[in-house]
């Protein structure tokens, strides 16, 4: 097979594909370009931009592409970073539950996460295949979700979808870099509009300058836990277990249970918030 360039085209191809030098290429190109994207954040080094696919407001699905000038972190640290799942259980609050599955090729794997959503909403978790490669001083980390029979749907969670999802890393110098956050997400079920504005207004940029935020002291905790072990830099260090991409299958949206959510007001949210 030769693999999927867009996000379109990785969800309709039936197997599951391994992205190559063209779908990276595209990824990078799509952070880049801004024709048919809204708006909606523009402040201090911080730029969110949105887009809605079909027609229905309520039920669409939505893109948001997030960039974020990073004045004193090092395009490698960001990399090592984002990386780095030992370290995001640490920094990263909104996390319930983030392991490694399997490997596919030394740039390629399998990955399981859980996170906290705004209540009342419920809480949501992905299956995906990740694959990553550093373009001359960028780097790119990109994934889409697939479903392995080991890891089905939980009863107490909804199972998101990511349609293409990834990370591009620019380098401006020793201790300058750029990240773009390009997220094309079902989070399965119908949102009510708040989550949808709160998340292009609030939450993105806040994810954004808590990784930042990481970055500046992942030198200082690296070196006390395992300082030279990067499997994501030698793959020739991984443990994990090489799976097959015939385990694989691609997780389409429809196939998972649809939640509606629409009605669920923010208002009711305030006092939970308030007394958590």
């Amino acid at each position: 097979h030769t693999a999927p360039s867009t996000s379109n085209d990785i969800m309709s191809a039936e197997s599951v594909l391994i992205p190559d030098d063209r779908a990276f290429s595209n990824f990078k190109e799509e952070c880049g370009s801004e024709e048919g994207w809204s708006l909606t954040y523009n402040k201090t080094g911080m730029t969110v931009w949105t887009q809605t696919i079909g027609g229905d407001e309520e039920k669409s699905l939505h893109k948001i592409k997030c960039r974020m000038a990073c004045k004193d972190v090092p395009a490698e640290t960001m990399y090592d970073v984002l990386h780095d799942v030992e370290y995001r259980r640490k920094w990263d609050a909104n996390v319930i539950e983030t392991f490694d599955i399997g490997k596919l090729t030394v740039n390629a794997d399998v990955g399981y996460y859980s996170w906290k959503c705004p209540k009342p909403l419920r809480n949501r978790d992905v299956i995906t295949l990740r694959s990553w490669l550093p373009m001359g001083s960028d780097y790119i980390i990109m994934n889409y979700s697939v479903k392995h029979a080991k890891y089905p749907p939980k009863k107490d969670m909804v199972r998101a979808v990511s349609i293409q999802t990834g990370y591009l890393i620019q380098s401006h110098g020793p201790n300058h870099c750029t990240l773009t956050y390009l997220a094309h997400v079902d989070p399965k079920g119908s949102l009510p509009k708040w989550v949808v504005n709160k998340s292009s207004q609030f939450l993105a940029p806040k994810a954004m300058k808590k990784i930042s935020k990481a970055c500046l002291k992942y030198g200082e905790w690296k070196q006390r836990h395992n300082p030279g072990f990067k499997p994501w830099l030698y793959p020739e260090q991984t443990t994990l277990p090489t799976i097959p991409v015939s385990e694989l299958s691609i997780q389409h949206a429809d196939s998972l249970e649809n939640i509606d959510e629409s009605t669920l007001s923010e208002m009711q949210t305030r006092e939970e918030r308030d007394s958590d």
